[in-house]
């Protein structure tokens, strides 16, 4: 088994959609960033490909890289895991924080646990999506940003 971490954060800003574990949140602002700016799938991929020693998302997919301008973050973690499955591994769960103070992710936390085990291709019951705020401090926590942590494990694949 091998662990992972990875951490991720964007400022809000509008004309752009705000996307958070693959789904798209209704909310006025959206993560600015050279691809969709999905911080808690960004902070995934790097916990998988740090856990595989593979690198870093930045590494491999670098922002001043056209090719990825505008990229889905769905797509860059697929590509982190088919790097973890060279190595023989997969992952075999997943916990989260997205600290965010606004919008307020309650209502989508299921919905995104969903999303995230589908695209790790595990369980729900695998996978931990916690939402905090930041009580007002910070950037974060006076709604110019969003960031989130992920730590994975993984396993070797059979």
């Amino acid at each position: 088994m091998l662990a992972g971490i990875g951490y991720d954060i964007h400022r809000l800003v509008e004309g752009r959609k705000l996307v958070l574990g693959g789904i798209q949140i209704e909310y006025k602002l959206g993560l600015l960033g050279h691809s969709d700016g999905d911080v808690l799938l960004h902070a995934i991929t790097d916990a998988i490909l740090g856990a595989a020693g593979a690198g870093d998302i930045g590494e491999l997919y670098p922002d001043t890289d056209p090719q990825y301008r505008g990229i889905s973050s769905e797509v860059i973690l697929e590509e982190a895991l088919s790097v973890a499955a060279e190595r023989r591994l997969k992952v075999y769960n997943l916990d989260s924080i997205v600290l965010a103070e606004r919008p307020k992710l309650g209502p989508v936390k299921k919905e995104i646990r969903a999303r995230l085990a589908k695209l790790l291709a595990i369980p729900p019951d695998r996978v931990g999506v916690k939402a905090k705020t930041m009580e007002g401090l910070g950037p974060i926590g006076t709604g110019e940003a969003v960031a989130a942590q992920a730590v994975v494990l993984l396993e070797e694949s059979r």
